[in-house]
């Protein structure tokens, strides 16, 4: 199955405990790159990220969560009595020394550094299983929208492949004239080198041999249908592993051979046919690109 690298969703959950709002992208990287930003999640945080990654192999994936408490067993409070007795009783001391009223209001203490800390408590056993439910089927609308790019991406792929194999099939056709072509262009220049007088069979032979080899294009030809059935049977429905990089790499393959079929051809159609396909190779390796 082929898989595309960019997609979004955001959904929201609610438990007895939590309420929870969570959004994932996923776009175009080399490797997995995994980004996180949003309450602090503790192990849940790895928990989710070895999720993400036995179902997406390749992309970089931007997660936010925001996670709401709904009950007070959620929260962590500490009060820090020493420094409050300390401040009461600085306070208390002033008050007899000058015998004016002091207070403090309670606003006032909690911005007092260092007093009075609140927090969230790392998510506990449940809630950890919840966070990760619902990562899961948030995940899920991501990897359809993957699925989705992915199928378009390969029929685009399969129409620039056929474009593909109809100029090389032109090229090796024009190819197959050569050796008789090429021999006539000989005889003509032959004959007109020796004054219009009978060219032998055995130099004219000889002067073909050496210029069909020197300017073969067989090897290219064979070597660019190769990568073709090999670029093809990435794309089957049936291939579960990521094949990206592999169509990367056939992609710069094939664009090598039609650049030595360019640079080899002494046909201006072959050349020609050589252009059609780099065009198509451009156009292909642009989409594999998007592919995982």
């Amino acid at each position: 199955m082929i898989l595309g690298m960019t997609g979004f969703a955001e959904r929201a959950f609610t438990s007895p405990s939590l309420r929870l709002k969570i959004s994932i992208k996923t776009l175009n990287h080399r490797f997995f790159d995994w980004s996180y930003k949003g309450a602090p999640l503790g192990e849940a945080e790895n928990r989710i990220r070895a999720l993400c990654q036995k179902r997406i192999r390749r992309g970089r994936v931007e997660v936010f969560i925001d996670l709401v408490p709904l009950g007070p067993e959620s929260w962590d409070f500490t009060l820090n009595e020493g420094l409050l007795r300390k401040i009461l009783g600085s306070l208390d001391g002033v008050s007899r020394r000058t015998g004016l009223r002091l207070e403090i209001s309670l606003d006032s203490l909690f911005r007092v550094p260092q007093l009075v800390e609140v927090g969230r408590k790392a998510p506990g056993p449940k809630d950890t299983e919840f966070i990760e439910r619902s990562f899961a089927r948030t995940l899920d609308g991501v990897v359809a929208l993957r699925r989705r790019e992915g199928r378009e991406t390969a029929r685009q792929l399969r129409v620039h492949l056929a474009g593909v194999r109809r100029f090389v099939g032109r090229a090796e056709a024009r190819f197959k004239r050569q050796p008789a072509l090429m021999k006539a262009k000989i005889r003509k220049r032959l004959a007109d080198l020796n004054g219009g007088a009978a060219v032998s069979e055995g130099k004219l032979a000889e002067e073909a041999s050496f210029l069909a080899q020197r300017y073969d294009l067989a090897e290219e030809i064979g070597r660019l249908k190769t990568h073709l059935d090999s670029f093809e049977a990435f794309l089957a429905p049936k291939v579960a592993e990521p094949v990206g990089r592999q169509l990367d790499f056939l992609a710069q393959e094939l664009n090598r051979e039609a650049n030595t079929l360019a640079s080899k051809s002494q046909d201006v159609l072959i050349t020609r046919e050589s252009l059609a396909i780099k065009n198509e190779l451009e156009s292909i390796r642009q989409h594999v690109q998007n592919i995982e």
